[in-house]
């Protein structure tokens, strides 16, 4: 049997929402970092991922279980639904896409540390997509 301090360490919540939106085609997926590793572009690096299809009128993501402690998100809309954030030329999002923090975008992504939010109890962020192209 777990001892109450021990379910205690992973009780947190992260709630993801999502603005702008620009239209309601294909899927929003997130990943959740726990630190640079992969981050942002590797979602097969993250400790968890949920993708929602784009046709809520509201989207968000929930990620349970979490221990207290700095996470970043990122989120890609996947308008043509082929599980990745399609690139024009030099490497410019076709797709929308957003982080946590909601950081300036430059050259190139943002780091962990740029987007990394602290998740203690329950947590609610608003991310704000960017479409480039």
């Amino acid at each position: 049997m777990m001892s109450s301090s021990a379910n205690a360490a992973f009780n947190s919540r992260l709630t993801v929402e999502i603005k702008g939106l620009r239209n309601q085609k294909g899927t929003l997926c997130f990943s959740l970092f726990s630190n640079e590793q992969g981050f942002p572009n590797r979602s097969d690096r993250a400790i968890a991922s949920r993708c929602v299809a784009a046709k809520e009128a509201s989207i968000s993501a929930t990620f349970d279980q979490l221990a207290p402690g700095n996470y970043a998100v990122a989120v890609i809309h996947d308008a043509n639904d082929d599980g990745k954030l399609n690139t024009g030329f030099l490497g410019i999002p076709k797709e929308g896409f957003g982080f946590s923090r909601n950081p300036k975008i430059g050259i190139g992504a943002p780091s962990f540390q740029d987007t990394a939010i602290f998740v203690a109890k329950e947590s609610t962020i608003q991310i704000d997509l960017n479409y480039l192209l």
